[in-house]
């Protein structure tokens, strides 16, 4: 894996975990959208289960950093997750087996962003190894339970294939 990609799927990856931890939470930003439908104003539809919007307002902060980053703030993050990412997260993922999974897009060719253009796309495995261990059809695992079927993107021009798992949807 190439190593600024690393770099970037840590935050992406942090920031999806630590996300759907802060929903689950009850840490949902409802005091910016009381109806609690639609778009809060960290860019997250609890409803539809998506976030869009700068990254910036992934980590539950609107402060001009993700995760402290300022680099990233405002590259532009479309995430979308299901139910039963919700349903590991509630259970701290100990009642498996899980058809979890979350996608993600992160586009940084927006006025003042990182220039960097990342799709991600990761499933419930069950136990699969340390970070980075291969899952044998193209992917590799993360925190011990999670492929990444997916990880691809552009950097200075140059594009990168860090996961392509075959196949790579998220199946049934």
């Amino acid at each position: 894996m190439h190593f600024h990609t690393k770099i970037i799927f840590v935050i992406v990856a942090f920031s999806l975990v630590v996300a759907t931890v802060a929903v689950l939470a009850g840490n949902d930003n409802r005091s910016n959208n009381p109806t609690g439908r639609g778009f809060d104003a960290l860019g997250y539809n609890r409803d539809t289960r998506i976030f869009e919007g700068a990254s910036d307002g992934v980590d539950g902060t609107l402060d001009g950093a993700t995760y402290g980053l300022t680099v990233y703030a405002n590259d532009h993050l479309k995430m979308k997750w299901n139910a039963e990412w919700d349903r590991g997260n509630a259970e701290g993922w100990n009642n498996g087996p899980y058809g979890a999974w979350i996608d993600n897009n992160w586009n940084g060719k927006v006025p003042n962003g990182s220039g960097e253009v990342w799709q991600y796309r990761i499933k419930w495995i069950g136990d699969c190894g340390a970070t980075g261990t291969p899952t044998g059809d193209g992917g590799y695992c993360i925190w011990g339970q999670f492929e990444v079927l997916m990880s691809h993107g552009t950097v200075a021009n140059q594009h990168f294939w860090d996961a392509h798992a075959i196949p790579s949807g998220f199946g049934i």
